[in-house]
């Protein structure tokens, strides 16, 4: 179950995941750009075993914010879940997207981490660290999500903005 939402971000109504796909509603995704102390970004490949987008590239772990929680709690569920770590993520940025499946709201996040990850191999078949410059060469190369170019370009935007 999602939350069906507005232009706004306002609760309209709960409702399936699926229907709200299909249906094109707006509800709200939850995702986190992993780094390491060296900067470099977490890029994982999805399963052949997940519905939407199996064995593509992405940089956002995450997923649907279920009913009554929030995005950041969502997002460290999400990378708890798929990447079997908990650490405090860090809200950086939320937009209306309208590409991928279906319109949704898509608040991003950020983690550092320093640990090894235990990634859920139903989830995640392949995981690494790649330089700014090798994850714009592998995008070049590889399938990566629809979210991820939007993602990324969101994500990039506003951690310049709080660094000037």
């Amino acid at each position: 179950m999602v939350e069906r939402v507005d232009e706004q971000d306002q609760v309209m109504a709960v409702v399936g995941r699926s229907e709200a796909v299909d249906r094109g509603w707006l509800h709200r995704i939850a995702v986190t750009v992993c780094r390491d102390r060296e900067g470099r970004i977490l890029v994982h490949r999805r399963s052949e075993y997940v519905d939407r987008f199996p064995g593509h590239y992405e940089v956002g772990l995450g997923g649907a914010v279920v009913p009554g929680e929030s995005y950041e709690e969502a997002a460290s569920r999400e990378l708890a879940e798929e990447l079997g770590v908990r650490v405090p993520v860090r809200f950086i940025v939320k937009f209306l997207n309208r590409g991928g499946l279906s319109p949704h709201w898509l608040a991003v996040h950020e983690a550092v981490l320093s640990d090894t990850s235990r990634p859920d191999p139903d989830e995640v078949m392949w995981h690494g660290w790649l330089s700014e410059s090798e994850l714009l060469r592998s995008m070049r190369e590889n399938l990566f999500t629809p979210d991820t170019h939007d993602v990324l370009s969101h994500y990039s935007s506003a951690v310049e903005r709080r660094i000037v």
